[in-house]
């Protein structure tokens, strides 16, 4: 059995030549979001955009929740793969970062669909819980402060219907999870949340090595 391919610079840009479909907005939101401080490490890669369009479309989507929007590539990414009367809600606990993201979801056409929330997540999730009821969520994406990450999990699956599908970004946190060195709060938050995925009958699991771990979470 072949271990997983090592991605070499050469061979990370072969795959992005022979299969990255970016649109320009998505390119210019990439590269203005790369000029902020952080903007790099806390955006998502190019492929995982288009793979999160991708899920959209495969799940038949229609209402998706975001917890954690920053600047907005993700949501973009994923607004423009739902149908038109399809609705993307993502929350911040800021307006700054996505103030960026607004002028290109405006650009793109898909504004109408995106229904940015601020404030505290636990809070947000907790009022959609109240407004839509359980099981009234299609496709959630968590990529947001880490320690909370299993808080946001658990809001996730009340709010996903049977079938539908969480997505978890950073679950390897650039490697950190194996470094028994780091007990930072995120980093054993994030172990932690591995660990109990594991063992969750609620689910069906995959972990995917992309990017900086990807974990699938199919609500049964």
């Amino acid at each position: 059995m072949a271990d997983q391919t090592a991605l070499s610079s050469a061979l990370l840009d072969y795959l992005r030549n022979e299969s990255l479909r970016e649109c320009e907005l998505l390119r210019e939101l990439r590269e203005e979001t790369s000029t902020y401080p952080m903007g790099q490490a806390m955006q998502i890669m190019a492929e995982e955009g288009q793979f999160l369009a991708l899920l959209v479309k495969i799940t038949n989507a229609q209402v998706i929740v975001e917890v954690g929007t920053f600047t907005g590539y993700s949501t973009l990414c994923m607004a423009q793969a739902l149908p038109q009367n399809g609705q993307l809600i993502t929350c911040d606990i800021t307006r700054r970062w996505p103030a960026t993201g607004r002028r290109y979801w405006q650009q793109a056409g898909v504004d109408d669909r995106i229904d940015l929330r601020i404030g505290d997540a636990v809070d947000t999730l907790a009022n959609l819980l109240r407004e839509r009821g359980p099981g009234s969520i299609d496709m959630v994406f968590i990529d947001a402060d880490k320690a909370s990450y299993r808080t946001y999990y658990e809001s996730a699956l009340l709010l996903t219907r049977p079938g539908g599908l969480i997505i978890i970004d950073n679950t390897l946190l650039f490697g950190r999870v194996i470094n028994n060195g780091d007990n930072s709060p995120e980093t054993v938050a994030i172990r932690e949340l591995n660990s109990f995925l594991l063992t969750d009958d609620r689910v069906d699991l995959s972990m995917l090595p992309m990017a900086d771990g990807i974990t699938l979470a199919r609500k049964k």
